[in-house]
């Protein structure tokens, strides 16, 4: 019976167009393609990715806060990337490998048959370890009232990364990985430079990550990205489960980013009439606001109303993350 299950999950049809298969996949003539079995490496990665925190929190991070004389925050420091840097260095703005960024058509030519990179393997292999560790540490995280939206946004992801790299989505995957991500450090800068004290380099930084996070999951995403997986693929093979599959997956993170930019907006709005608010995602039993209105930022840090004016970022009180 097992047998019969394994067979039914990887039937072609399900998961690739018309008159394709699995063996159309297999590595040949030097050219290398996406395979399930790499996604097993993404769980050890995730321990270590827990493994790191836990010791960079304890002999790095505390330290440095305490030095600085900022107690019970936690202020965190995205590392340099040698290897990104020199492969912008070696290959410049636009590498002559990568046509398919800036040509969305290009995104299917080929497919399935599109074998994949180093860089791409290993980006995609850090990100789903990376969400992976998230997934993992939420129980033990501080509670948000967005606790049951982050759930939904981690699985929804690591299903998403998980799909697109064994069905070899890969080009499309890259695509929206980079286009989430060049939000995310925007907000994390601003939260660390608001735990060091710096008032209005925080509230700047937050400004230029609610444009972007505006632009790039309310605009690029559905017009772009969207467009680009569920029009595009129609004019090569007919629809099959998979482009189905991929593309409701797709409209969950999509509705999830209408939630979060609508409380970034309503906070925005707070923020430039000089109310004072509280972190949305904050747990209001345990804050003191007397306005009885709080605002979120899509993964701002658990706070208390804010005693310098600033309306997400600030906590005065309790540990962050």
């Amino acid at each position: 019976m097992l047998q019969t299950l394994y067979d039914y999950f990887w039937w072609e049809r399900l998961w690739l167009p018309v008159n394709l298969t699995w063996a159309d996949l297999e590595d040949r003539d030097g050219r290398v393609y996406a395979k399930a079995s790499d996604l097993y490496i993404t769980l050890p990665l995730a321990l270590l990715f827990l493994i790191v925190r836990y010791f960079f929190e304890l002999y790095v991070a505390t330290p440095l806060a305490a030095l600085l004389n900022i107690k019970e925050k936690t202020r965190l420091r995205a590392p340099p990337n040698a290897t990104l840097e020199h492969f912008y260095l070696t290959s410049g703005k636009q590498p002559k490998q990568k046509p398919w960024f800036y040509d969305m058509k290009k995104v299917w030519e080929g497919y399935p048959i599109q074998s994949t990179i180093p860089s791409q393997y290993w980006y995609y292999m850090i990100e789903l370890s990376f969400y992976w560790s998230l997934l993992f540490s939420i129980a033990s995280d501080v509670k948000r009232k967005d606790f049951k939206e982050q759930i939904i946004h981690h699985v929804a992801t690591i299903i998403l990364i998980s799909f697109s790299w064994f069905a070899n989505y890969i080009r499309a995957g890259t695509l929206i990985m980079a286009l989430h991500d060049s939000s995310d450090y925007l907000l994390e800068s601003a939260k660390m430079f608001n735990y060091a004290g710096w008032k209005n380099t925080c509230n700047n930084i937050f400004i230029v990550f609610a444009i972007v996070f505006i632009i790039t999951r309310l605009v690029i995403l559905p017009f772009w990205i969207l467009h680009c997986t569920l029009v595009y693929p129609l004019e090569l093979y007919p629809a099959f489960f998979g482009y189905y599959f991929f593309n409701s997956m797709m409209g969950v993170l999509q509705l999830l980013h209408i939630f979060w930019a609508y409380l970034i907006l309503r906070m925005a709005h707070k923020f430039i009439t000089g109310k004072l608010v509280e972190d949305e995602r904050s747990d209001r039993e345990e804050t003191e606001s007397s306005e009885g209105e709080e605002a979120a930022a899509g993964g701002g840090a658990k706070s208390r109303p804010l005693a310098n004016g600033h309306p997400i970022l600030n906590n005065n009180h309790r540990k962050n993350d």
